[in-house]
């Protein structure tokens, strides 16, 4: 156990997790004290941890996390409540996914706005090429509250890292923190430029869309990490944790 009596597995996780927070929050695609990320806890698949409702992204510190089950229980000796739409979001995606050690979900702003294009992310950029053919979509059915909505979360996930939730959101899973942050980064920055480019073409650019063959080849480099292409975040990750730690390290405590 270390100083705060926490197994050193969990904390190793708790440490990276608000880690995950804090970068969200550095790039601002955050929301105020909304959007989740939960990691499972290690050698536990029916629990994970997860933001206390009500702080902001860049106020949450290893020690803050909320540590509940998959029924939605509390584990921890906590005041702190937890948002009920995480919940029901992040229970689905754990207890039917064993990849998915991380679950991610924002509004980042161009994420928001592809979702509610009937295509979604187009293969308008290298950024945009990983998705190809491969990112999910989830129908909005309002506010995330209702259990029986995990179903369908689940099915429309299917094998995808990253499903657009229409006119909401973006979800992203991962093994871990790093992966689902860096998921989320790349299909933020395709977003970004697709609505860049298209705001161009109504303007009277032509856009040029790649032809299938050489999309998907594109796609199958990332997926298949060939060349010297590695999981997103094994080699980003390090970094962006320096990053933090010589900026606000607080993130630890």
């Amino acid at each position: 156990m270390n100083a705060h009596g926490i197994d050193p597995a969990e904390w190793d996780a708790r440490v990276k997790l608000a880690a995950c927070y804090r970068m969200v929050a550095k790039l601002g695609m955050d929301d105020l004290i909304y959007n989740h990320i939960s990691m499972r806890v290690p050698g536990h698949d029916d629990q994970f941890l997860i933001n206390p409702y009500g702080l902001l992204f860049d106020e949450i510190t290893a020690s803050s996390l909320v540590k509940i089950d998959t029924a939605g229980n509390k584990l921890d000796d906590t005041p702190q409540a937890v948002n009920v739409a995480a919940f029901v979001i992040h229970a689905a995606i754990h207890t039917s996914n064993h990849d998915a050690a991380c679950v991610l979900h924002t509004h980042s702003d161009a994420s928001v706005a592809v979702s509610g294009q009937e295509k979604g992310l187009l293969p308008l950029s290298q950024f945009a090429m990983r998705f190809y053919e491969r990112q999910a979509s989830h129908d909005y059915e309002g506010v995330a509250i209702d259990l029986d909505e995990q179903t369908r979360l689940v099915r429309d996930l299917g094998p995808h890292k990253v499903m657009l939730m229409r006119n909401h959101g973006i979800l992203t899973v991962g093994r871990t923190p790093g992966e689902a942050f860096m998921l989320l980064y790349y299909f933020e920055r395709a977003a970004r430029i697709q609505l860049q480019m298209q705001a161009a073409a109504a303007a009277g650019a032509t856009l040029v869309m790649p032809p299938h063959e050489i999309c998907e080849k594109a796609a199958r480099q990332f997926w298949e990490l060939q060349g010297d292409i590695l999981v997103p975040g094994e080699r980003e990750w390090p970094a962006l944790m320096r990053q933090l730690d010589r900026t606000d390290p607080s993130y630890r405590n």
